[in-house]
């Protein structure tokens, strides 16, 4: 009896473990300095204003992407809170920050560079 509980203990525990590792979500970005960032590389995040949040949809295309990167996720990444990954219209994935979609900007360096703020009074770091 002694040998069945503990095997039982050991099958719960593996269980209840294994059930943690595969249900850890990380967040793909974190504020820094009072602006949303990167997780991994610390870049600054941006919104365009002209992006629609119902339904999330990204209208920076073409030209724009070369100056305004979309933010993507890593393979096997998924929502997490108010982050939700979005298709864009050439059916690629990026990541949106409640409704809207992210961005990079070229400009930016380094980490704390935020100097996309406020361009063309359309684009906003995420504060």
């Amino acid at each position: 009896m002694k040998t069945f509980r503990l095997a039982a203990l050991a099958l719960v525990s593996a269980a209840a473990l294994a059930g943690c590792a595969s249900d850890r979500v990380v967040a793909p970005a974190e504020m820094r300095g009072g602006v949303l960032t990167e997780a991994y590389s610390h870049k600054s995040l941006y919104t365009y204003a002209p992006d629609p949040t119902n339904p999330p949809r990204s209208m920076c295309a073409g030209e724009c992407t070369a100056k305004w990167p979309p933010f993507r996720p890593n393979a096997g990444e998924r929502d997490v809170r108010d982050f939700t990954i979005i298709k864009r219209d050439d059916g690629s994935p990026q990541w949106a920050y409640k409704g809207k979609p992210l961005y990079t900007f070229v400009g930016d360096q380094k980490t704390g560079d935020k100097t996309g703020d406020g361009a063309g009074g359309v684009w906003q770091a995420v504060k």
